[in-house]
């Protein structure tokens, strides 16, 4: 099994817990008007690799991980390629290491034989980062190209499952960060079982630069990043998900 590999990250400490082996794959069908990844969209491989050959390279920074670090596969995104999903990750976990995937499951469905396979990935997998781009499906279109209902499906089917999740929610002045918005993504947060963290991405404009070299006009051109006040007035609203489950 042959992964298309966009890039990897030897020291990455923010996708996930500890220190991170992050592996971007290549390949996305959202389009993202934020996206700092453009050039992951195309499905041919900057280089492709066995999962044997990432693993590999993996191990050798195994000393820095620690007690929480391991690998974290990114995108793209990454269940375009869930059969070499499938076959990293089995091989991982024989090995003792901490799997995580970072998603905004736009594949998920429970047809076959896509579900049948999600459901072998989840075996291997300890840490799911689901990024929600928005709570409402017509403005998910808007933003992403697709609507919002199979994701959120996907969110309830972990929750079902206990398979443990941390949420993402990129704040985009006059898209996300909106109150109405960010109170309905709480609520539905809090009809899940299994989140242990809700991170707040603050929009910023460090992947423009990537547009213009693929000759692509950038959609949020003009926006600036939110202020820290209503980043953390996101925090605030989108953290009382944790904190009504805390208290029950």
């Amino acid at each position: 099994m042959i992964g298309k590999v966009h890039s990897i990250e030897t020291f990455g400490s923010v996708d996930g817990p500890g220190i991170r082996f992050m592996i971007f794959l290549k390949g996305c069908d959202m389009r993202c008007k934020y996206c700092h990844n453009a050039d992951t969209w195309d499905k041919s491989a900057n280089i492709e690799m066995t999962a044997d050959e990432l693993l590999a390279k993996a191990v050798r920074n195994r000393p820095y991980w620690k007690k929480n670090g391991g690998i974290t596969v990114s995108g793209g995104e990454a269940l375009l390629q869930i059969d070499f999903l499938i076959e990293l990750f089995s091989k991982a976990k024989q090995q003792g290491i901490h799997t995580c995937l970072d998603t905004s499951a736009q594949p998920f469905t429970r047809m076959q034989p896509f579900f049948g396979k999600f459901e072998e990935l989840m075996k291997y997998t300890d840490l799911i980062l689901l990024d929600i781009k928005h709570i409402d499906s017509e403005e998910h279109r808007k933003l992403t190209g697709w609507p919002n209902d199979n994701i959120l499906d996907c969110a309830r089917y972990l929750s079902d499952k206990k398979i443990p999740v941390w949420i993402r929610h990129v704040l985009v002045p006059g898209i996300t960060d909106n109150d109405e918005y960010l109170k309905k993504t709480a609520e539905f947060i809090k009809t899940l079982d299994n989140v242990e963290q809700i991170d707040v991405l603050p929009y910023h404009t460090l992947g423009q630069f990537k547009w213009e070299e693929l000759g692509m006009k950038y959609p949020l051109e003009g926006v600036d990043p939110p202020t820290q006040e209503r980043v953390e007035n996101a925090r605030a609203i989108l953290g009382t998900a944790l904190k009504s489950k805390t208290e029950s």
